[in-house]
């Protein structure tokens, strides 16, 4: 009898051991259970710690609550102005209710992975490409927006999307870096002019102080001269006022006219003639017979 009574009750606790660890379950902190009886939901979910389901009755489904971080595959899209990019992003994400996570939606991480890909070629079209380089965080935004619509009545809030890079094509990058070169070319050439403006107004205020005190002028030219002799160069170049050149020329005596020159005629050269030459008292002679 006492036989019989306790092989029962090594029975009876050996049933029960293996009922307590096929009923028994752990839910860690960052998950809850959702409980299903005979197919049906449970209103109550499990929260951490130690819980019993019934066996062959109850299912519990584990649901993780941690922020889960999904990158987007790249999305090749054509902007509004035309322009071909393809974008790379990534989400963040966290389960705020676990029994519509688990019932509402098949697969809440597929789900979301499709819907935040489909958002992120949608805001590609729908945006230019200066705003996909320097307004991401508008971008940013609205794309959490789209994503976060439907994932609320799968119980899944979006907490942050962020768009990681944007690839261009070669041609763009060359054409966009042409941009800038000329970009900073004309600020380069606005502050030369700025430069120039500011310093030939110094130099009229300079030369009329000069015009007052005509030494000063002389002194400025001492200075240049040193400033060249300075650099112990074999050739000095000497600055030559102008004023000097004015006075030179306001001295100089005005040019006389040119004298004609005479053209001498070619004098004749004397040839011996061989006629006799007529005597003086025969000339008169004969004058006087004349």
């Amino acid at each position: 009898m006492v036989e019989e009574l306790v092989a029962a009750g090594v029975t009876l606790v050996s049933a029960g051991a293996v009922y307590v660890m096929a009923a028994a379950r752990v839910v860690k902190q960052y998950e809850r259970g959702v409980v299903f009886r005979l197919g049906k939901l449970r209103p109550d979910v499990r929260g951490p710690g130690f819980t019993m389901i019934v066996p062959g009755v109850d299912k519990l489904r584990k649901v993780n609550m941690q922020i889960v971080t999904m990158p987007v595959p790249g999305q090749e899209g054509i902007t509004r102005d035309n322009v071909t990019v393809r974008v790379d992003a990534v989400v963040y994400f966290k389960v705020t209710s676990p029994a519509e996570a688990v019932v509402r939606v098949e697969d809440y991480r597929f789900a979301v992975a499709q819907m935040a890909q489909t958002s992120l070629r949608s805001i590609i079209g729908k945006s230019e490409l200066d705003d996909l380089l320097s307004n991401r965080e508008k971008l940013n935004q609205g794309l959490e927006l789209m994503i976060d619509s439907p994932a609320v009545e799968w119980g899944v809030t979006i907490d942050r999307v962020e768009i990681k890079d944007v690839s261009l094509p070669e041609t763009m990058k060359r054409s966009m870096a042409r941009q800038a070169e000329a970009d900073r070319e004309r600020r380069a050439r606005v502050i030369n002019a700025d430069a120039e403006l500011q310093a030939s107004k110094k130099l009229a205020e300079a030369a009329k102080e000069m015009s007052e005190q005509p030494a000063a002028l002389q002194l400025r030219l001492l200075q240049t001269v040193v400033a060249v002799a300075a650099e112990k160069n074999s050739t000095l170049v000497l600055p030559f006022p102008v004023e000097l050149l004015r006075f030179l020329e306001r001295a100089a005596p005005a040019p006389q006219q040119p004298v004609q020159e005479q053209r001498q005629q070619p004098v004749q050269e004397q040839r011996p003639s061989l006629e006799p030459r007529p005597d003086p008292d025969s000339e008169g002679s004969i004058s006087g017979q004349d």
